[in-house]
């Protein structure tokens, strides 16, 4: 997809406040400081629309950018380690399955992972959860770039293996550096769009 037109409309906590619209919706789901934010930036060609931190926990609020009057990306926060409260995890927590339960206009999910190491338990659960409720799903396996190009099918095995990935899913590696498999995320976004 070509894109010259994001606008971030709305950082949300409750499904009040998300968009009235009938646009197809796109969540990115990823453990804290996976590449999420990147991986926004890289796709939609800018180099920081969506804030990149070295600090885990940034996003803390459902962002949803709307892209070429087309869809919605919608940055939810990282699960896993972040330098917050049990209790505000677990607040994230309801504001992400509430919002991937029951908002409409959600076609997919986006699930970032790190090529470089073994998904962990947090991830495992996220792709089972999607799996769950029969939501679409493509694993992206970013960072692609920071190991050698010989052990990306190996370390892709190992996210395959350990996520018990779904054949039937799309699977892709990336890398924000090189553009690796840009194309192929934009592919799954529009057959979820016709």
């Amino acid at each position: 997809m070509d894109v010259n037109n994001v606008e971030l409309i709305i950082s949300a906590v409750r499904p009040e406040q998300y968009p009235e619209t009938d646009l197809p919706e796109y969540a990115l789901a990823g453990r804290s400081n996976v590449g999420k934010s990147s991986f926004i930036n890289t796709m939609i060609r800018r180099k920081s629309m969506a804030r990149i931190s070295q600090k885990p926990g940034k996003t803390q609020t459902l962002n949803f950018y709307k892209i070429e009057e087309a869809l919605f990306f919608v940055d939810v926060p990282g699960y896993g380690f972040a330098k917050v409260s049990k209790t505000e995890r677990e607040k994230w927590g309801v504001m992400i399955e509430t919002y991937i339960t029951s908002r409409e206009q959600l076609r997919g999910v986006i699930q970032i992972v790190d090529l470089r190491h073994k998904p962990t338990e947090d991830d495992r659960m996220m792709y089972e959860f999607l799996k769950y409720y029969e939501i679409p799903v493509i694993v992206v396996a970013t960072k692609a770039d920071k190991i050698p190009r010989s052990k990306w099918q190996k370390n892709a095995k190992i996210v395959r293996e350990t996520l018990d990935f779904d054949p039937d899913d799309k699977f892709v590696l990336f890398s924000s550096e090189t553009k690796m498999g840009k194309d192929e995320a934009w592919q799954f976004i529009k057959e979820g769009m016709e």
